[in-house]
């Protein structure tokens, strides 16, 4: 990775600690709906293993879960979708060390950010964390209208820092939207390693693979 310029970095599982925030999430969603019951450690567990890690539409989660739940008075979806709109955003919290590692290297290099994920929740995330200002530029799939690992989005990314692939690296959790993306796309990756296992069918490898923010020290 010589004369690299610019850094960019995913949102969810690599700044933001993402199972951590949701179930922060899911303990207040449970104790709000269903407070009538003495024990619910296992919808707890039940609700985190049907979000696939964020990765299952909201909506889609949200009709399983008033399908499979036994509810005191079962709500509309759109109430459910409601309070997930105001209360994820405020159980966000940041990966270990995250402020540090990035006032570290926006001292030597241009940052950026690129995050799949509706708009408003991203940017919210963001704002109740704390780190929205500190980034050059900031792609939002939603807002652009193109997600990882769709080889455009890097590509915008790229115009907006008006630099080629190559003086630039994305760190990302997934293997298939943050390393086989932006690796497609001409990007060194460095691959964080959280909860997703590496994808044998992704024929990109990472420059890096690192299992802590902290590590970036002494790659970049």
């Amino acid at each position: 990775m010589k004369d690299l310029k610019a850094v960019i970095f995913d949102l969810d599982n690599t700044l933001l600690n993402r199972m951590k925030t949701f179930h922060n999430f899911t303990i207040s969603f449970v104790e709000h709906y269903f407070g009538h019951l003495s024990n619910t450690e296992e919808i707890i567990d039940r609700i985190i293993e049907l979000d696939q890690d964020g990765y299952k539409d909201k909506n889609e989660l949200f009709i399983e879960l008033l399908e499979e739940l036994t509810w005191n008075e079962k709500p509309m979806l759109n109430e459910l979708l409601d309070y997930y709109s105001k209360h994820y955003v405020s159980n966000a919290c940041l990966m270990e060390g995250a402020i540090e590692v990035i006032e570290r290297v926006r001292n030597s290099y241009k940052i950026g950010l690129i995050t799949n994920g509706k708009t408003l929740i991203q940017y919210g995330k963001m704002d109740k964390l704390g780190i929205r200002g500190y980034f050059d530029f900031i792609l939002v799939s939603e807002e652009v209208g193109v997600k990882k690992p769709n080889a455009r989005i890097f590509e915008m990314a790229l115009e907006r820092l008006n630099l080629p692939a190559d003086q630039c690296v994305y760190v990302g959790d997934h293997p298939v939207k943050d390393i086989e993306g932006a690796g497609k796309a001409g990007l060194n990756t460095i691959w964080i390693q959280v909860n997703q296992p590496w994808n044998e069918d992704v024929t990109i490898r990472p420059n890096y693979i690192i299992s802590h923010l902290r590590d970036l020290a002494g790659i970049l």
